[in-house]
């Protein structure tokens, strides 16, 4: 019986190396060669799971994938759908603008969306949809006027310079500088 259990245990390294070195380790032949890149294509989509697939294919580097697919598609605008959830990417700013000012209240945020950050934005400006976002809209948009922006700033680059710049310049300074 202990004789069978190490054939089996060697016949499962032997056979586990063969397929690593066959498939796997690159040849010799396969180094010197360079890699032809494949010109990026829009994902494939599925029935209820969308894009899916691809996203997982392409999790590591998922960033750069999702810009490449913004960046090749018609009207740099793409409609990401995934296990029955879609989003709107987008690199046009006419179509950000229909978005985010033009016709605003069609597209909510959702109730996923508020209960997924709840915790984090509360139901504040960036959490609420409808007449309660106009609202906090028109709150806002008193407290964020020229004016106190322009005050805000400026207090702000007052004390920058003269709490953390003039004295880290101050003790920079050479001796034979010092007056």
């Amino acid at each position: 019986m202990h004789i069978q259990l190490l054939d089996f245990f060697f016949l499962f390294f032997f056979f586990a190396a063969i397929f690593f070195f066959l498939f796997k380790a690159p040849s010799h032949a396969n180094r010197n060669k360079k890699k032809k890149k494949k010109a990026p294509a829009l994902p494939k989509q599925f029935p209820v799971i969308g894009s899916y697939l691809d996203y997982l294919a392409n999790f590591d580097r998922r960033i750069q994938w999702l810009s490449d697919v913004v960046h090749i598609s018609p009207a740099n605008t793409y409609v990401f759908h995934r296990l029955g959830q879609q989003f709107v990417l987008t690199g046009n700013p006419a179509v950000l603008q229909h978005i985010l000012k033009t016709h605003f209240p069609v597209y909510q945020k959702g109730q996923a969306f508020r209960q997924t950050l709840t915790d984090f934005l509360g139901n504040g400006i960036f959490n609420t949809d409808g007449d309660t976002w106009k609202f906090q809209r028109q709150v806002a948009s008193h407290i964020f006027n020229t004016t106190s922006l322009r005050k805000f700033v400026e207090q702000v680059v007052d004390t920058e310079i003269n709490d953390r710049l003039i004295p880290i310049l101050s003790t920079r300074r050479s001796p034979k500088q010092s007056p």
